[in-house]
Formats: structure tokens, sequence, C-alpha cells
């Protein structure tokens, strides 16, 4: 085991240079081609998040906006968020914040592409609309056998890889909670939560996605809440705290020889794990919305990247380094997180944060399982293959709690490299759809309008197979009226 997980890291310090170099360069220039909007046009992400859906056919609700938020969200906010930013932190220092700041705000422009080309893309499906990356390298680019490969690496990462290191982090919570030690109480624990976890996903997306409205809002909004606590207890020492960031990042200041290599690789990958900008995953999430024109989604999916990584990351940073500035050495999770908050606030943060941890990860569960599914559609159209994988992430979940901590992340460092290879090189050529639909949807709304969208408005885009005009919130007159509608609200 011990040789398995020292080659997977070896390949990982080589590989991880040329996918930040692909995360960077995508970053740059689809913010400059967009004029920066993931900066720019913030209010917009605000007010499209709370849009209601149409009806994608009779009596049946498409999905809204804000839920195909909260699937996205359920896989980004859980275990990256919290055991995470802890291990960033122990192998690269406090600089390794700051590299995970840049990259969030740099895959805001990234993931602003990708949601929109995923929408772009998307597919009427049985329950709601689907879609993602495996869709728009198939329709768009015509390279159907990089989307049969993308499918297959996201349905293994998402499905098995990442859910197992979810069940891990709530595994070593609870352990730690309980001060239980053995393969027997891991086991306890796995089983438990593949019971809960196929409790939900074998009741398709509704059901997923009703449940993730209201677990990631709450238990994301508790979690912040409590840190903030924390700053205010600590409120002398942030400015400290920032310059330490600030310094180590940019190899001013060195801590416990953490240099800033390391930093910058920690922050990065970990940045990634969490944001999920440029990986291929959220796309899968946007394409469900019922919607009047895809950069909605591409909006709403962009502030995703800041409420993960600038708000609930953050808040775990804050906690650790007010708690010990001088962290930076042996490699820890989210017994390191746990024991920082309880140095701040007294015992009980060790079983809230099992809660939120708990909580948070079953929901990243969720949201995974779902980018599988979705990907297995998009193989094979079988409810029998649909029930053959939830029935492996059950084992993934059982797996990953009985599992080692550097193995698993290991391993998702390196599906997640692979995965993000694979959609940046689709979404570098297919960047310009995206920019023509951003003009497309600022010339609506400089008229007044709420903007809508036929394929029509967009002949260079090619095989789009939804946005014919079917779904009534295309129709210039009801995204009007359901404007007017929610200003009076």
């Amino acid at each position: 085991m011990n040789a398995i997980t020292e080659f997977v890291a070896s390949v990982n310090d080589v590989y991880w240079y040329a996918v930040i170099a692909l995360l960077v360069v995508a970053g740059l220039y689809f913010s400059a081609t967009t004029l920066i909007v993931q900066v720019r046009m913030f209010p917009e992400m605000l007010r499209t998040i709370v849009e209601k859906p149409s009806d994608i056919e009779p009596d049946k609700k498409g999905i809204s906006a804000f839920r195909a938020f909260t699937i996205s969200a359920a896989s980004r906010v859980g275990t990256g968020n919290i055991a995470g930013v802890a291990i960033a932190i122990t192998v690269g220092g406090p600089g390794a914040v700051f590299w995970m700041w840049l990259i969030a705000i740099l895959g805001g422009a990234t993931a602003f592409i990708e949601s929109t080309l995923g929408q772009l893309y998307k597919v009427k499906g049985k329950d709601s609309y689907i879609g993602g990356p495996a869709y728009y390298i198939r329709d768009g680019l015509g390279w159907k056998p990089l989307a049969v490969a993308f499918a297959v690496i996201i349905t293994v990462t998402y499905g098995f890889v990442f859910n197992a290191v979810q069940a891990n982090s709530i595994s070593e919570s609870v352990r730690n909670q309980f001060g239980l030690e053995g393969m027997g109480s891991s086991l306890v624990i796995g089983l438990v939560l593949a019971a809960v976890t196929g409790a939900v996903i074998f009741g398709g997306v509704r059901r997923l996605s009703a449940v993730t409205e209201i677990l990631v809002p709450v238990m994301a909004a508790a979690y912040v809440v409590v840190a903030l606590i924390v700053v205010a207890i600590n409120i002398t020492e942030v400015p400290e705290m920032i310059s330490l960031i600030v310094g180590h990042a940019l190899g001013l200041r060195e801590i416990a020889g953490a240099a800033i290599g390391a930093a910058i690789m920690q922050g990065m990958r970990r940045g990634l794990f969490s944001n999920e900008a440029g990986m291929g995953s959220v796309p899968n999430a946007a394409a469900t919305a019922s919607v009047s024109h895809p950069v909605k989604q591409g909006l709403v999916q962009a502030l995703g990247v800041y409420f993960d990584t600038l708000v609930v990351c953050s808040a775990t940073a804050f906690i650790i380094l007010l708690a010990d500035p001088e962290f930076g050495g042996d490699r820890e999770g989210i017994s390191l997180t746990q024991d920082s908050l309880a140095s701040q606030v007294g015992d009980w943060g060790v079983p809230f944060l099992t809660v939120v941890i708990f909580f948070l990860a079953f929901s990243s569960i969720l949201g995974n399982s779902y980018y599988g599914e979705a990907n297995i559609n998009f193989l094979r159209d079988s409810p029998r293959s649909i029930n053959a994988f939830r029935g492996l992430v059950l084992l993934a979940v059982v797996g990953g709690a009985l599992g080692s901590v550097d193995l698993v992340w290991g391993l998702a460092d390196l599906f997640m490299g692979v995965m993000a290879t694979i959609n940046l090189i689709a979404i570098i050529p297919l960047g310009g759809l995206a920019v023509a639909l951003l003009r497309h949807y600022l010339q609506q709304k400089a008229k007044g309008h709420n903007p809508v969208f036929h394929r029509d408005d967009l002949p260079q885009a090619k095989n789009v197979s939804a946005w014919d005009g079917s779904d009534p919130m295309t129709h210039q007159h009801v995204a009007d009226e359901t404007r007017d509608v929610e200003s009076k609200a």
C-alpha cells in the first residue's frame, strides 16, 4: 500500500505542473476574452440565481437555477473546504491559502465558460435537462472518442474516488470525535453512511436536489458563522495572519520548511479540488437548469467558485491559522481543523465540526453521484446501468471509510488532473461560443429585456439539440413577465 501511495504521489508531483499551467493559461485567456466577466458581472450573478424555472413538460417544473447551484455546491462544498485546506496548510504552509484564492479568481472565468457551454449543449432527459463536457465535446467539437473518455473518467473520479475521499473524512472526523480506533469502527461508519446515501441516490435527481437545496446552505452558513466568531475573538491577530499568508506565498517568509513551490502546488491542487473550476464537473449540474439563456447558469456557477473558495475555504484557513500561525509540517486533515476550532471556542467545537463535515461531505457524495449518473446516461441510457453504478458508489463509500488519507487524496489529485486536462483542451476552442453568447446576453440587457436565447441566434454553434423554442422560458414575453413579477415581489 505504501508503494502505491508513493508512486501516485510521484506522478502527481510531475503531472500537476502541466495541469496548473493549463489552468492558469485558460483562466487568463477567458478573463481577457470575457473582459473579466467573473468580476464585472458579480451583481448579475446574484440576480440570476433566484430566477424561477419554467415547466419542461405540462405540470412538471424544470430544475431552478438555485437548485442547479446547490447540486454543484453539494459537490464543491465538503471535504475539500475543511480537510483539504488543512492538508494544504500543513504541507504548503500559510502561503497555500493565497494561491487557493488566486486560482479561484482566475477560475471564475473558466467556470463561466464551461457552464455556459454545458447549458448550450444540454439535452432533454427523463426528469430534467442533462448535459456536461461529454455532450459539448461530442456535439460541439465532434470528438466522440474523447467525449467517451471524459464520461468514463468523470464517472470513476466522482462516483468512486471523490466519494471515497468524502467518506474518508467523515470516518476520520467521527473517530476523532469519539476516540475510536481500529478497522471495525471505520467499517460501521462506512456501512451506516452507505445506507443513508442509498436512500437518497436511488430516488433520482429530484430527490437529490431537494436534499442538497436544504443541506448545503444551512451547513455552510453555520460553519461560516462559527468561523466569523473565531475571527472576532482574534480580531487583533487578523492583519498579521493576512501578512503571513501573502508573505509566505510570495517567498518573503518561510514557515516550517514549506517552500514557495509547495505553497503554490498545494494551494492550487486543493483549490481545484474544492471549487472545481475548469475540471468539467460543474457543467453537469449547470445543464440541469431550466433557464431562459445559457449565460445565466454560467454566471451562477462562477458565483459558486467564489462561495466555495473565498468564503468557505477561507473560513477553514482562518480557523487553523488563528489557532497556530506557524503551521507547516506533518500532513494532517480534518482532525487539525477540529482541534484548531476547539482551541478557539471550547470543547463543543469538535462535535460541531463533526456534524458539519458529516452533512457537507454527505451532500458532496450526493452531488458527486449525480455527476456519475449524468455520464452513465451519456454512455448508455439504461436504468440497469444506473442502478449498478449506484451500487458501486455505496461500495466506494465503505471503502473510503476504511482507506488511508494519503492514498485516497493522492488518487483524487491524479484523477481530477486528468479530468481537468481533457476538459480544458475542449473548452479552449469552444470558448468563443460562450463569449458570443455573453455578447448576445448583454445586448438584450441593454434593451431592457430579460435575455432569452434560441439556437438560431448562434448559427456557428453546431448540433445544438435544445433551445428550439419549446421551453416556455425561452419566449421573450414570458421571460419579461417573469422578470416583472420578480421585481415587484
